[in-house]
């Protein structure tokens, strides 16, 4: 997992910027808000990867797993409604980022991999997490297993399944974060704070697309996530498809309809990124996956390697998360300076 602190101006501006937007509240407001709202909100409905899910109440112990689906909740001022998040320790200075009272005021719940008798002995009524975000049939953690235990879940939008195996994806990946804030506003009854978030990122990435690389000058840019025998990277249903073309990149792996999947060398090679985005996260650290690229010999002549283009993004900038908005803006200023 990454450091989520990515210390770049373009950044924390607009970090801070949604921040103002997204804890828009009043000292003590965040707790209980939808308990407190009139009754004539509920029952409530929401479309969530294809199944319309119904709620006679806002969840009152939501525990979610990951960086992204965290500070989505956060985001929305919905701490209050949490009894905690699962996510490993590898996470930086969490006193730096734009949720750090939220994260202070939060229980950690675990830093190993969420399961059933986590879930169970935290009491939670809703499980926040995705397919490969926690969900997962080879390990019993399925939406269905917390079903029968009296537990309700809500999917990660990226993460939804197209019908393709188990490939996922089946919205633009800022679709995907709009839609979740959107359901999640409904829900717990937060709607005008969902949709003000919403026009706040609309206008940040509009701004950043304003100030993009068009055209000729839009450089091909392959992601590269981990992997040495095969890369994994990220398809047309991944947040780096909507990062990397809305901050004037061409994603060479856009045709691939998945979000996040593995594919061959032959295919890098053939297709001649010259930028390589690296997601820094894990116990590979970002320099070192640029040292593997610098020295893997069937990339030799690739021209992002040739020429050394590489750009770092963390990884909670990458996945679904609210942290998007903000990589497009700096990673469209890091185009630009290389394109320069």
């Amino acid at each position: 997992m990454p450091n989520l602190a990515r210390p770049t101006a373009v950044a924390l501006a607009l970090a801070l910027a949604l921040t103002g937007c997204g804890a828009n509240v009043a000292p003590g407001e965040g707790k209980g808000v939808a308990a407190r709202a009139s009754d004539s909100h509920y029952p409530v409905t929401v479309e969530n990867c294809g199944e319309k899910k119904t709620y006679q109440k806002a969840p009152q112990r939501v525990v979610t797993n990951d960086v992204g689906i965290t500070e989505i909740m956060f985001a929305l001022g919905l701490e209050d409604h949490m009894a905690g998040y699962v996510m490993p320790d590898d996470k930086g200075d969490l006193t730096a980022v734009p949720w750090k009272d939220a994260y202070r005021r939060t229980p950690w719940l675990s830093k190993e991999r969420i399961n059933k008798e986590l879930v169970l002995d935290a009491r939670a009524d809703l499980v926040f997490a995705g397919w490969n975000y926690g969900f997962n049939e080879g390990e019993g953690f399925t939406p269905a297993a917390l079903r029968r235990v009296g537990v309700d879940s809500y999917l990660l939008s990226e993460s939804c399944r197209n019908g393709r195996g188990k490939a996922r994806g089946v919205m633009a990946p800022l679709d995907a974060l709009y839609t979740d804030l959107r359901n999640l506003g409904t829900v717990f009854d937060v709607e005008d704070r969902a949709e003000a978030l919403i026009e706040t990122f609309r206008e940040q990435v509009a701004e950043a697309e304003a100030k993009a690389l068009k055209g000729a000058a839009r450089p091909r840019v392959f992601l590269y996530d981990s992997g040495q025998d095969k890369p994994f990277t990220s398809g047309g249903y991944a947040g780096p498809q909507d990062i990397i073309t809305k901050a004037g990149g061409d994603h060479v792996m856009k045709d691939l309809k998945d979000s996040w999947a593995t594919v061959g060398w032959e295919t890098v090679v053939s297709r001649d990124p010259e930028v390589i985005v690296i997601n820094d996260y894990g116990d590979t650290t970002a320099e070192q996956k640029k040292e593997f690229l610098l020295s893997y010999k069937p990339l030799a002549n690739v021209s992002a390697v040739k020429h050394e283009r590489f750009v770092v993004l963390d990884y909670v900038d990458l996945v679904e998360s609210p942290r998007n908005p903000a990589a497009i803006a700096s990673l469209a200023a890091d185009l630009r300076a290389l394109g320069s």
